[in-house]
């Protein structure tokens, strides 16, 4: 299995662990991450208003979302070209416990394919629909309702192809799209636990976070509250 690290050149506080990273995952490379304020500045790209998929996403596409959501393309286009049958996608904030991450890999290795996408999330918040395989701790499920956050995954080949298909303009986050399974037609599954966690904080806190004015953080936390139920109301199946 090949792996590929997004990583911004030149971030010297993510550098270290990026390096680290190159060590840990089999067969590593780095992936320059794209900056999405250039991208937009030259005009190769215009994101839309959260409204080219139902439901309708009510927060605007900041310039790091972009950059985040064409790092990730990027990722899947490489699989693509180099024609991987599926390949490790992580983020460069992304720390390992390996005796939980070795049992993982022995699940991917046993069930990944041209088809898969495997998520493993730092946090456990999704809840199974149905299982698929155990190890010792780990277990592979089809969440009921995809997670959020994007530190790491397996992209099969036609994943790959499905999700570049499916994603040719842009008008909500990376990872909200993922939650789209009725969009990309891309079954999504997890493995938890699995060693991954986050280390935004200690590599100088995260690149796409945008400040809200206190005035209208009640107003956002609703908007977010009915998008989220709207998407929970169309759950995976097994």
């Amino acid at each position: 299995m090949r792996s590929f690290i997004i990583h911004m050149p030149g971030d010297a506080k993510r550098a270290p662990n990026a390096q680290k990273l190159l060590q840990l995952l089999p067969n590593a490379e780095i992936v320059d991450a794209v900056i999405g304020k250039d991208i937009i500045a030259k005009g190769q790209i215009t994101p839309q208003p959260g409204n080219i998929h139902a439901p309708h996403y009510p927060f605007p596409l900041g310039a790091g979302e972009v950059g985040c959501f064409l790092s990730h393309r990027a990722c899947w286009q490489r699989i693509v070209d180099l024609d991987l049958d599926y390949a490790l996608i992580t983020e460069d904030d992304l720390s390992l416990d390996l005796d939980l991450w070795n049992e993982a890999l022995d699940l991917i290795a046993n069930h990944a394919s041209v088809d898969s996408f495997f998520r493993l999330p730092a946090k456990r918040r999704e809840t199974p629909a149905a299982t698929i395989d155990r190890g010792p701790h780990a277990e592979l499920f089809l969440p009921r309702v995809i997670g959020l956050q994007t530190v790491c995954q397996v992209v099969g080949k036609t994943a790959a192809r499905r999700l570049l298909g499916a994603s040719e303009r842009l008008d909500r986050p990376v990872d909200t799209f993922l939650q789209m399974h009725w969009i990309t037609q891309q079954q999504i599954n997890t493995i938890l636990p699995n060693g991954v966690s986050e280390i935004t904080d200690q590599v100088g806190g995260s690149t796409i976070q945008k400040k809200n004015r206190s005035g209208s953080k009640l107003a956002r936390e609703f908007k977010r509250a009915l998008y989220r139920a709207k998407v929970s109301s169309q759950p995976q199946r097994p």
